[in-house]
């Protein structure tokens, strides 16, 4: 271990068993004066930064990293803007015989057309295109992270009310357990308002004994993703179910 004199700067190599075992004082032979030390702080190794470094603690202050974008699907923008010299007449005329003004996209379930769902997906790249694209097209506002730090920054940025995650996201920074630790530290009142399922290759689908040992909401397996939105419709009325009367109570909105 090496301690530095607070008076002359000395460089001082001291045993590491005698480190750890207790705070000490040394005298130092370039001045003679008293250099105290302490041990290594348990805490501190079994934090959490224990994992490695943290996405808001292991960057400069003035490097600003980009909350996980919008998806948007290239295909349903090609659509868009074919479409867009004819989209108001049809939105007017869609309004008059009262069918409403959505043409591309179903509403999710038991929610108005225009408050789409927001939903944050933290995968490997293999997933990331096809459930982003699924769940656009059932009604969600996707954003999808490519790293640690956009998944981090969008979860503080924006409101989130489904975050996906699989265990393999961004696994050279260790994503998925910043991405579990920012759930982790959530207030009770915010964290009922974050359905939060992970995204297995093993586990079964709607599995609610394995989402309990997971401390999650919900369990997805892989093999499964061509019925996400469909899953997630069920799984969240359930959760709705669950806090109506709590959510009555404050005056809250189901998810």
């Amino acid at each position: 271990m090496i301690i530095v004199c607070c008076h002359c700067s000395t460089r001082l190599q001291v045993n590491d068993e005698k480190s750890r075992a207790r705070p000490f004082v040394v005298r130092c032979p370039k001045c003679n004066n008293s250099v105290n030390s302490s041990p290594v702080s348990p805490a501190s190794e079994q934090s959490a930064l224990a994992v490695g470094g943290s996405p808001s603690t292991d960057r400069r202050r003035f490097e600003q990293v980009m909350p996980a974008p919008p998806f948007e699907d290239a295909n349903e923008v090609v659509e868009k803007q074919e479409a867009s010299s004819v989209d108001d007449a049809v939105r007017l005329l869609a309004s008059l015989l009262g069918k409403g003004s959505e043409s591309g996209i179903r509403p999710t379930e038991g929610r108005a057309s225009g408050n789409r769902r927001k939903a944050l997906v933290c995968t490997s790249e293999a997933y990331r295109e096809s459930i982003a694209s699924h769940l656009s097209k059932n009604g969600y506002q996707v954003y999808v992270a490519e790293d640690t730090g956009q998944a981090v920054e969008r979860m503080r940025a924006n409101p989130l009310e489904v975050v996906l995650l699989e265990p393999q996201f961004d696994l050279a920074e260790q994503g998925a357990t910043f991405v579990v630790r920012e759930i982790n530290v959530l207030r009770p009142t915010q964290r009922r308002r974050i359905f939060f399922a992970i995204l297995s290759p093993s586990l079964r689908t709607m599995d609610a004994h394995s989402a309990f040992l997971n401390n999650v909401n919900a369990v997805v397996n892989l093999n499964d993703l061509e019925e996400l939105p469909r899953i997630l419709d069920v799984a969240l009325r359930d959760y709705n179910e669950l806090y109506r009367d709590f959510n009555s109570a404050l005056n809250l909105t189901a998810l």
